[in-house]
């Protein structure tokens, strides 16, 4: 036989260690250029600008369909 707890394990114990399991969102940030919701410190995925210049050249066919 293996070990085995000696006793039940309460639901708060058992809870905070579950605590820093949970998934958290993405931080938002509106664009600056464009107005729409970026990840923040990423290139804007809408327009291609980040940090007021535009890095990303996106086609436009793409962006419609």
């Amino acid at each position: 036989m293996g070990p085995l707890p000696k006793r039940k394990l309460s639901k708060t114990r058992k809870r905070t260690r579950r605590n820093h399991d949970k998934l958290t969102l993405p931080h938002l940030v509106t664009c600056d250029n464009c107005g729409e919701p970026k990840i923040a410190h990423r290139v804007c995925p809408s327009c291609g600008y980040y940090g007021g210049e535009q890095v990303l050249v996106l086609d436009k066919d793409k962006k419609e369909s």
